[in-house]
């Protein structure tokens, strides 16, 4: 207590605060002035150590000095009865109300004058180009990505459940206004990765990550998640769930509610809206479009045919399933693009399905999405100039409800550049979709397609090297790289991009002709044959 008294007495309290306050005004007006100073990095953290290291020796200071009419002198040689402490006690409070004031007019002004003064434009201004993914988009609306759950179950034969509750809860939240959600491919890109939140956060550009777990036992799941602010690893929301299995679709309609809560449903505007979780009751026919997803997701010549009678076992079971009819309809999308399946069986068999799809659901966007994608794929000298417009004007008012979608993304990428020759318009397509989905493989191969196309080589090298990176094992991404080289009259480099291609591609798959094109324009007429 007497301790206390003196530390008062000598105002080693206020000299205290008063630093404190100052030092903060300080590091605030450090931060305004560091970038017209140009102070490197650590500029900053040197002055933040220093101020910290002064903030002790003031209070050293004030303990063992005191102010005088003559001037400081050591405390122990001051007479109390002369002592002028008082006086310069009541000077300390006017000078930390003062600065106090000072902070107060600094937070208003920056709250209400600075910040109106940025430009949004200028805000995105900094984005760098979107093939180079480590850019991270300025915070405009609340954003989350939803990592893979993990499979806690002890069985691996059960991760295309725990994989498929990410996949749901990443379409259901996706359906909330206002609210930006990272792309499937982005955020299951740190499956199994030792990334930490901070580091995910900034390269798949959101504010908010949400992951858990999921345990399977019996006719019994536990699902626990959690929701993390990445800027401080804060944990904003968690909770479990524990429930019978057939519960599961209840399950992952409370999880994105609770996490629109956590979020601010206010600020989200879900008030309570409806939200498309599963379009079955039936739990095996769900666990079908499961695996089904699970296969697809592996983009291989294999999986796709593995994936389609995954989501035909599912439409048996479920006739109504309207998600795995989809599903099914986008798989025979993914087999043509792959060369698996020619346009004939791919339109033949997937356009009954988009039409008993729109039939039962005249509003389904992605059912019409898909529809139009078919069209397209039929358009030729039958179909006018004006039809083909109206089709990719179409997609481009759709796109917004599905702006993760790249295969309709990609789609009206290739009917701008290849139909309307407009290759800046789906360049920039291409790269908005890259800023929602910064690690999706099909997009940067597109994209350097593109840019090989109109004589932008080395940007196309990039974005086929990004592509080769995220997707290593498929032979469409060697392929395009060939086609990158044969546009810069490098036959020699093409040819071996294509023979890595034929590698990764079943023996029945056209490439072998490309080989000997290659062969007869390098003048090895023998080998050609």
């Amino acid at each position: 207590m007497i301790l206390f008294e003196e530390l008062k007495r000598r105002n080693v309290f206020r000299v205290g605060v008063a630093y404190a306050v100052t030092a903060w005004v300080l590091l605030q007006s450090l931060d305004v002035v560091g970038d017209i100073l140009e102070l490197p990095e650590w500029g900053g953290k040197l002055i933040l150590v220093l101020l910290l290291v002064g903030f002790f020796l003031a209070l050293i200071f004030a303990w063992a000095f005191e102010l005088t009419p003559e001037g400081v002198k050591r405390e122990k040689d001051v007479d109390r009865s002369q002592s002028i402490t008082p006086q310069t006690g009541r000077k300390l409070d006017r000078l930390i109300i003062g600065v106090l004031a000072v902070a107060v007019v600094y937070l208003l002004v920056d709250k209400f004058v600075l910040q109106d003064l940025v430009d949004p434009a200028e805000s995105t201004a900094t984005v760098s180009k979107a093939e180079q993914t480590a850019g991270v988009v300025p915070e405009q609306s609340p954003s989350v990505a939803v990592l893979p759950f993990v499979n806690m179950s002890g069985d691996a034969d059960n991760e295309y459940f725990s994989d498929g509750l990410t996949e749901t809860l990443l379409h259901v939240l996706s359906q909330l206004p206002g609210l930006r959600v990272a792309a499937r491919t982005s955020s299951f890109a740190f499956k199994g990765q030792s990334s930490s939140i901070g580091e995910i956060a900034n390269a798949l550009g959101v504010a908010h990550i949400l992951e858990g777990s999921f345990q399977k036992a019996n006719d019994r799941v536990r699902v626990t998640a959690q929701l993390i602010r990445a800027n401080d690893g804060f944990h904003v929301w968690s909770q479990n769930y524990t429930r019978p299995l057939k519960d599961i679709f209840a399950i992952q309609d409370e999880i994105a509610t609770d996490v629109a809560e956590a979020l601010g449903s206010s600020l989200l505007g879900s008030g309570g809206a409806e939200r498309h979780v599963v379009s079955t009751n039936n739990l095996e026919a769900y666990e079908s479009y499961l695996k089904g997803l699970e296969q697809q997701a592996i983009f291989s010549y294999g999986s796709l045919d593995q994936a389609e009678n995954h989501f035909k076992q599912a439409l048996a079971r479920d006739p109504g399933f309207m998600d795995a009819r989809l599903a099914l309809v986008r798989n025979y999308l993914l087999k043509f693009s792959t060369g698996l399946a020619g346009q004939d069986e791919v339109v033949a068999r997937a356009n009954p399905l988009v039409e008993q799809a729109l039939a039962k659901e005249p509003g389904n966007t992605l059912a019409e999405s898909l529809g139009i994608l078919l069209a397209l794929l039929t358009s030729g000298a039958g179909d006018s100039e004006q039809q083909v417009r109206a089709w990719v004007d179409r997609l481009q008012e759709l796109l917004p409800s599905i702006p993760t979608d790249n295969l309709v993304r990609v789609g009206i990428a290739k009917t701008l550049a290849g139909y309307f020759n407009d290759h800046q318009r789906a360049i920039e397509l291409l790269q908005a979709g890259l800023l929602i989905d910064p690690l999706q493989a099909e997009l940067h191969r597109w994209l350097g397609r593109l840019y090989a196309q109109v004589d932008r080589l080395d940007e196309a090298r990039a974005a086929m090297q990004r592509s080769l990176e995220l997707a290593p094992e498929n032979p469409n991404s060697y392929g395009t790289l060939a086609e990158v080289e044969l546009a810069d009259d490098n036959l020699p480099a093409a040819l071996e991009w294509t023979r890595q291609a034929a590698a990764k591609a079943p023996p029945e798959h056209d490439l072998a002709w490309h080989i000997a094109r290659d062969l007869y324009r390098l003048g090895l007429a023998g080998d050609g044959d």
